[in-house]
């Protein structure tokens, strides 16, 4: 049976083109950036221009140095929080699916407790106990955010653990002497691939999203550079009564087109997952190629059968009938 891959999709194609564009800014942006984001030697309020390609703000700031200065702090807030939290949902996760017992009862209680806290509130509060330097850390700020978020993740952790912990596979490598860790992690883990990929995504938007309304609102150092502070300072100017659009958009496109990525990533994840979602992600084109129905019967898995014989032609098979011949 021949499979349908993840880089035949479209929409994951694109996915990892705009996040792979992030991620360069990321690591360049501070050193492409044609000014000093804090300098106020400009013409204040200057609509974009080939000098400034996205104008300056009230106090003369080029906003294209902001734009490319905080993708660094917005970014690595968010991968450092999305990788923090899914290492921790998967470790309480597993250990709770996969021990049971009162393990399993703390670690549930544990979560639910972190689920039924209000987030953005417990931040704020976490986030004005931090020394002032400290607000401006990236890494001190992603562990906190990353404390707030790992709770959701590992409850469906927790769940697919515990449908898997009775399977033939697990009871094989139980029976043969291999340690409980070694089963989590070498034996149940993998089967969790698909679904640790989707919490990574959707926990690094979350992050991002999370330290952007933090800086909106004035709860981090202001005099770091991130999209959500950009936002910050065009509040507090108001930019967007004063009908400044290239100030307020820019910061706004970036974070919307961060979560599209993601987003577009996670829609190919799931393709992957579900075989009733494989031909989402071929085009009409391809899918009468490959004899796949767009949208299949309820109930049958479309598939494709590839005989030895050069003679034959593929036969793709899309219901029960064809599978009986």
């Amino acid at each position: 049976m021949k499979s349908i891959q993840i880089p035949r999709s479209p929409k994951v194609l694109i996915g990892f083109g705009i996040l792979l564009v992030f991620i360069v800014l990321t690591v360049i942006g501070p050193w492409v950036a044609p000014y000093n984001p804090s300098s106020s030697a400009f013409i204040p309020n200057l609509k974009p221009s080939w000098q400034h390609w996205l104008g300056t703000t009230t106090l003369g700031q080029d906003v294209m140095s902001q734009l490319l200065v905080g993708c660094r702090a917005t970014m690595v807030v968010g991968f450092i929080a999305g990788f923090v939290a899914t290492i921790l949902s998967i470790v309480v996760g597993l250990a709770a699916g996969y021990v049971g017992g009162r393990t399993d009862e703390g670690l549930s209680l544990l979560s639910n407790v972190f689920l039924a806290i209000p987030g953005l509130p417990l931040l704020i509060v976490i986030n004005s106990y931090l020394p002032s330097g400290e607000q401006a850390n990236p890494l001190v700020v992603g562990l906190v955010i990353a404390l707030t978020g790992w709770a959701w993740g590992a409850r469906v952790l927790r769940a697919q653990t515990m449908s898997l912990r009775d399977r033939d596979f697990v009871e094989a490598a139980r029976i043969i002497g291999e340690s409980r860790s070694r089963i989590m992690f070498s034996e149940i883990g993998p089967n969790l691939l698909p679904i640790l990929a989707s919490s990574l995504l959707f926990t690094i938007l979350y992050s991002v999203g999370v330290y952007t309304t933090l800086a909106f609102l004035g709860l981090t150092n202001v005099a770091t550079w991130n999209w959500g502070t950009m936002l910050y300072w065009a509040q507090s100017n108001n930019a967007a009564l004063a009908n400044e659009w290239w100030w307020v958009g820019p910061p706004g496109i970036a974070i919307a087109l961060v979560g599209t990525s993601l987003a577009l990533i996670n829609f190919g994840i799931d393709e992957f997952i579900n075989p009733r979602l494989r031909a989402g992600g071929l085009s009409a084109r391809r899918r009468r190629q490959l004899g796949v129905a767009r949208r299949p019967r309820l109930g049958f898995t479309p598939v494709q059968r590839i005989t030895t014989y050069p003679e034959i032609s593929t036969i793709p098979v899309t219901s029960a009938e064809g599978i009986a011949q």
